[in-house]
């Protein structure tokens, strides 16, 4: 609609710069919402126009759309300069995504970041649904359409009781868990297969006696005295009661990656969360 900037610059030729189009343009464009609606918007006087009664009350009403649109366009440029907008992070380790996120803030104080927490399966579809832009995971397949970028490797340790012989000693091996009664995460899990994987190389009988889908819920039931268990050592929460063994074996760790949709790798707030990521939460 011309009639909102042709009022505020009472000249049609003023409009062109606002407009980014020819003055022919501009004249046309009011000439025909008046033709269709057969009202008369502005009284044409030598160079010069003014609105009508009903220019006015018409030129009331756009004020606000207006408005709307100068805001929108100072969004639009705030978000081209990295000063506002939003990124989404889904991840399957709490700690490593808050850790990400404390370090983002502290690089682009002004964006906005939220993060989710779910399983490989559900972060992965959340990335392909455009639920969330960035996610973190372990190892993530190849999949068609994702961008990976090794992130950081963790070590997988043993949490036992306090009162633990282990905790005597400064590590242990593989072969230590051998009769110990273990506490293990559900099926899929990649704590689990790691721990199951190092245990069948070493021909190590593993003792589960439990499976609980929860990393905080196996610190509380080591803490009680239920068993062992293995946690990433980020994850790892010394409540009372509880201790942390590290285990030598190179088997025990857990790769993750950065990851994103290829066709948004290239994306601003994208690119800038890879980048505080990847050189350990400088940021530009």
């Amino acid at each position: 609609m011309s009639a909102r900037p042709s009022a505020t610059a009472r000249k049609f030729s003023r409009c062109v710069p606002y407009l980014h189009i020819g003055q022919p343009t501009v004249t046309d464009q009011v000439k025909a919402l008046e033709t269709r609606f057969n009202v008369e918007l502005f009284l044409r006087g030598g160079r010069t126009v003014r609105l009508t009664a009903a220019g006015e009350r018409l030129y009331g009403i756009t004020q606000g759309l207006f408005g709307q649109e100068e805001e929108a366009i100072q969004f639009l440029q705030s978000a081209h300069k990295l000063t506002a907008g939003l990124i989404r992070v889904g991840a399957v380790s709490p700690p490593i995504a808050l850790e990400l996120a404390r370090n983002f803030k502290r690089a682009h104080a002004s964006l906005e970041l939220t993060v989710s927490i779910g399983s490989e399966e559900s972060t992965l579809r959340g990335l392909q649904d455009f639920d969330i832009d960035v996610g973190i995971l372990v190892e993530p397949p190849p999949v068609k359409g994702l961008h990976s970028v090794p992130f950081r490797s963790e070590r997988i340790i043993a949490v036992v009781p306090a009162d633990h012989p282990w905790t005597k000693r400064p590590s242990i091996t593989t072969r230590d868990i051998e009769g110990e009664m273990v506490i293990l995460r559900e099926p899929g899990s990649k704590t689990r297969h790691r721990v199951e994987r190092a245990c069948e190389q070493k021909n190590v009988r593993l003792n589960c006696i439990m499976v609980i889908n929860s990393r905080e819920a196996i610190l509380h039931a080591v803490a009680s005295g239920m068993g062992v268990g293995f946690v990433t050592q980020i994850e790892f929460i010394p409540l009372p009661g509880l201790a942390a063994v590290v285990v030598q074996d190179d088997q025990l760790s857990i790769s993750y990656s950065l990851c994103c949709l290829s066709v948004r790798k290239e994306r601003p707030l994208i690119g800038s969360l890879f980048a505080v990521a990847l050189k350990g939460g400088s940021g530009e």
